[in-house]
């Protein structure tokens, strides 16, 4: 007979698994069926098609759960994103080679250590963009000229220092021919004690624009929008570019 402790495990494990958006993702999931349908392209070749089969979800905050007192549960969604969900849940399908390898995948990416707890939770965009740079799952794309940006941001884990190389917009639209599909692009905030204020993919239209998929708060849902746009819309200054790399171990 099971214990009560391990009853009450059981319990609690099943109301997590009921909470909205927390779920293990079946066979016949979403994500399932991109990561079976992308494993023959390059990563980039899968990180572009599993986004565009997403496009259209609706745009979600606060998705995540857990707190300083309260437990961090590994959410796991394919129907609704913000900005970095989106990203991170795309770049993890694009990286594993079947749904099995997705979750150790997602957690790797979105926490420093891979462990499901709140304070090692990627908090901040500039210490998700180091992290994963260290991981080898990521590397920067660089070009010139560039600016060194030194801020303290100032959000729930209190004051931090971060470092971060921008680039303008008109060396990044000047620069296009160096862009890749799936390109991951940050975009700088303004604000002193900010350090992103959103991001997304980059990847091309039919004729060759430069579009920005991404799960947008203004619009409500996942999709592509003229990037040239976005960046005069929104009076972008700098941004950051990374790209995913087939050298990352799944496993990990």
């Amino acid at each position: 007979m099971p214990s009560r402790r391990m009853l009450l495990q059981i319990l609690a494990g099943a109301a997590l698994l009921a909470a909205p958006g927390v779920r293990s993702f079946a066979k016949t999931s979403v994500i399932a069926r991109l990561i079976d349908q992308a494993k023959e392209g390059d990563l980039s070749q899968r990180i572009d098609f599993i986004s565009r089969g997403l496009l259209g979800a609706r745009y979600q905050a606060d998705t995540l759960i857990g707190g300083p007192r309260k437990q961090e549960v590994l959410v796991m969604r394919d129907d609704a994103f913000d900005c970095v969900t989106f990203c991170e849940t795309v770049l993890a399908a694009a990286m594993a080679k079947n749904l099995s390898e997705f979750e150790p995948v997602l957690r790797h990416i979105r926490y420093e250590h891979g462990e499901v707890r709140w304070n090692e939770r990627n908090h901040y965009f500039a210490e998700w963009s180091r992290r994963i740079v260290e991981k080898h799952m990521c590397r920067p794309v660089a070009m010139e000229p560039s600016v060194s940006i030194e801020k303290t941001v100032d959000g729930v884990l209190g004051p931090r220092k971060v470092s971060i190389t921008g680039i303008a917009p008109s060396t990044l639209l000047a620069g296009c021919d160096f862009l890749h599909n799936g390109d991951i692009i940050g975009f700088v905030s303004k604000q002193s004690s900010l350090d992103f204020f959103h991001v997304g993919f980059i990847t091309f239209g039919k004729k060759g624009s430069l579009l920005l998929r991404h799960a947008s708060q203004s619009h409500g849902f996942v999709l592509d929008q003229d990037l040239k746009e976005f960046l005069t819309d929104n009076g972008v200054q700098y941004v950051t570019l990374l790209r995913a790399q087939d050298t990352a171990m799944a496993s990990n």
